[in-house]
């Protein structure tokens, strides 16, 4: 299980790298994860201070840090 998170967390991590910050469902959309690992990953990002969430014009933004 852990290593399915980890690899969505790698996903998600040069998925933003490459296109920059946006939405967390739009994110969802363009990344092929089980939406589980998915929350989790993004779980994992936040914890390690890897990613900010924030809301812009009503939609959590999800960014590198």
């Amino acid at each position: 299980m852990s290593e399915k998170v980890g690899n969505a967390a790698g996903e998600i991590w040069r998925f933003l790298d490459k296109n920059g910050p946006m939405s967390v469902s739009k994110l969802a959309k363009e990344i092929s994860v089980e939406e589980k690992n998915f929350q989790r990953a993004i779980g994992w990002l936040a914890q390690e201070g890897k990613i900010s969430i924030e809301i812009v014009n009503r939609a959590e933004t999800i960014a590198l840090l």
